[in-house]
């Protein structure tokens, strides 16, 4: 709109051309002259008399068309002929002149910032707590969601390559792929929608599933994509839809849940829209952010089961270093700086935007920061919370995080920095400050010049400290600490195996792909081996509380399938995690209740830290007949054993799902097949 203050002379002059014609010449002229001379909008040439020269316009929109004449300026004839007429022409005549000298492009361009800089009162001015008529920010999406009667359809092919060239420009060992690109397709929908993807195995000799990470699947557990638990594993060459509606809104991923795939490659991001707790313009869409390492898993997970030859001398069961990070799938080799390319994520000035960050690794954990910006988190996983500010946010594995940023900076370019924690303790890279870039719109691409400041220290701790909109708070007095309810996380070399697992309550989890847990629960075989690690819940619509206690010096991230889960409380992160003189510390209920919520509106999400050598308190409600597993998210740790199943209200689970219809999609070709698949089985198998 400022620039139409340009052509408020020309309008003005256009009335003096309808009241007065022997004038209008003249103040025609006058007013053009300023023009020209203010605007540099054409040559202005001056000699006795004053006089300029214009061409015809062929564009009606121009004001060319009505100042096209060549005559001139005459000051004696101006005078005489104004007090001729009446004074509101003189004012008219004053007003056009004095705007097209007082509003220069230099003004326009202050107007035009002044319009951008309240950008964000006109984004507070859109309502987008609403979702149609019957549904906002503040329903309980675990009781109720729309049905919108929409079926949106994907097709999945999964394939792999060997001596894959990576985005970075390296060969990577053997890559697995969706669709033949890393990260695969994205998946989105509305909230409400029913989403059906068809997964073809084109994989030599690989089984593989797909599991949405962090739907919650009411009376669908079938669904779920985790190998040896809800399905047996799509054999090569055959296929399985999945069919599962949207209850929940925000941000995911999907990826293959059996022995450590994914991080060959098979991964990519989910997007739901729906209602939000805080105002923006701009959805700038998802952004996942993943470790990426050139081996091949396979050969990547036998070092680390590996006691004689761990990746750090000394320490069986050390992880490898990834070897880039991926932003979106790409990234510079940070050895060649002339390999690869910067993930770049464009801001319009003067904008609010929504970006959905997801941790997608199989290892690292990171704390985001964006250099000269501040961020507004506005949901963890898929729990909308109040809208909470912020400088920096850490994210394990699996975690999402939607932040709303301010283009308020000069127009420029920014970094996005993925820091690692000094504890060295989550995560490590080749590539030591891996980085994306924020573009805004109308800056040079170039790589940034600040660096930053680099974020707080997080300790490998994730921030507990956000408030869902909706509460739900768990009757903590309840709890007490149990060896019922208690699940001891620590880590086992085998030596007559010469291998390390990762162990719940000393027992390593060890899935069948033949007979997944529902095949028991269809057949009323509750007689599960001890290596299934089968909890069985019984309650109905009951809170049920663990305390996880880690009795290793290693932070886990740990997921819950089919649910989010209170979290009640946990230990203090230890700065210095990998100090040998280190020891567990217990939860003491006398002197650690002052740790356990009692705020009516606990955090919420399906994926939070278990510190290091310390404890966790998580509660959910049982009100989802099922198997879900309860594992750390880190590949190399769930490969080892690092998992638990909950088998929720098992009479319930044939009566709330096609259990037999569901298996026999897979289960006899995985049958088989298997007798003749070279690929031996190594792991848990999850």
């Amino acid at each position: 709109m400022a620039e139409l203050a340009l052509y408020l002379p020309v309008v003005i002059i256009l009335i003096n051309l309808v009241l007065c014609s022997d004038l209008s010449k003249t103040v025609t002229q006058f007013a053009y002259i300023v023009i020209a001379s203010t605007h540099n909008l054409r040559s202005v040439h001056h000699s006795p008399p004053l006089y300029f020269s214009l061409p015809l316009s062929p564009s009606l929109n121009s004001p060319d068309l009505f100042l096209s004449v060549v005559t001139a300026f005459d000051f004696e004839m101006f005078m005489s002929t104004a007090l001729k007429y009446r004074v509101y022409i003189l004012v008219f005549t004053i007003v056009a002149v004095t705007a097209s000298i007082a509003i220069p492009i230099t003004v326009v361009n202050k107007i035009r910032a002044s319009n951008l800089a309240d950008s964000s009162l006109r984004a507070s001015s859109q309502n987008l707590s609403s979702w149609g008529d019957s549904f906002d920010i503040d329903t309980d999406w675990e009781n109720s969601w729309p049905e919108t009667g929409v079926i949106r359809t994907y097709t999945f092919s999964i394939t792999e390559v060997d001596q894959y060239v990576s985005a970075d420009g390296v060969v990577k060992e053997k890559a697995m792929l969706v669709n033949g690109q890393f990260p695969g397709p994205v998946i989105r929908a509305d909230w409400g929608d029913r989403i059906h993807v068809t997964v073809y195995n084109n994989l030599r000799t690989n089984g593989t599933s797909i599991h949405w990470h962090g739907f919650q699947h009411p009376k669908n557990n079938v669904n779920d994509g985790t190998s040896g638990v809800t399905e047996c594993p799509i054999a090569p060459g055959h296929s399985k839809t999945y069919s599962f509606q949207a209850t929940q809104y925000g941000t995911s991923w999907y990826h293959s849940h059996i022995s450590g795939q994914y991080a060959n490659g098979i991964l990519g991001a989910i997007h739901i829209d729906g209602p939000a707790s805080y105002n923006y313009d701009i959805d700038l869409g998802v952004f996942p952010i993943s470790d990426w390492y050139y081996g091949g898993v396979d050969n990547l997970l036998n070092r680390v089961s590996d006691p004689l030859n761990p990746f750090v001398p000394g320490l069986p069961g050390s992880p490898p270093t990834s070897d880039n990070v991926f932003f979106n799938g790409t990234n510079i080799n940070p050895n060649d700086l002339n390999h690869g390319n910067y993930a770049k994520v464009t801001f319009t000035p003067g904008k609010r935007h929504r970006l959905r960050l997801i941790n997608t690794s199989a290892d690292n954990a990171f704390t985001i920061s964006i250099v000269g910006h501040t961020m507004t988190v506005i949901a963890t996983d898929f729990v909308p919370v109040n809208p909470y500010p912020v400088d920096s946010v850490h994210m394990v594995v699996g975690q999402r995080l939607d932040v709303v940023i301010d283009a308020n900076q000069p127009v420029d370019t920014y970094w996005l920095n993925a820091t690692f924690s000094g504890t060295g303790a989550c995560g490590s890279s080749k590539n030591p400050h891996p980085a994306a870039i924020i573009q805004y719109n109308g800056a040079p691409w170039w790589a940034p010049g600040n660096p930053g400041t680099p974020p707080r220290e997080t300790y490998c701790a994730d921030d507990i400290s956000l408030v869902p909109v909706v509460p739900r708070a768990a009757p903590f007095a309840s709890f007490s600490a149990t060896p019922a309810n208690t699940l001891n996380v620590s880590l086992a070399v085998n030596t007559t195996l010469s291998k390390v697992f990762w162990e719940v309550n000393s027992s390593t989890i060890d899935v069948r792909w033949d007979k997944p847990t529902l095949q028991n629960v269809l057949e009323g075989d509750y007689s599960f081996p001890r290596n299934g690690n089968v909890i069985e819940i019984p309650s109905q619509s009951q809170w049920s509380f663990w305390l996880i206690q880690n009795v290793s010096p290693i932070p886990h991230p740990m997921h819950l399938h089919g649910h989010d889960f209170v979290i009640v409380g946990r230990s203090d992160a230890l700065t210095n995690p990998l100090d040998p003189s280190n020891v567990p510390i217990p939860f003491n209920p006398f002197n650690d209740a002052w740790r356990l919520s009692r705020t009516p509106t606990p955090i919420r999400r399906d994926t939070t830290v278990l510190p290091a050598f310390g404890w966790l308190v998580v509660a959910f409600q049982t009100s989802n007949p099922g198997a879900w597993i309860f594992h750390c998210h880190i590949v190399w740790h769930l490969a080892q054993g690092l998992s638990v199943q909950f088998l929720e209200r098992p009479a319930e689970i044939p009566g709330a799902m096609d259990i037999g219809g569901a298996l026999n999609m897979t289960c006899p070709d995985w049958r088989a097949y298997a007798p003749s698949d070279p690929f031996v089985k190594a792991d848990s198998g999850l």
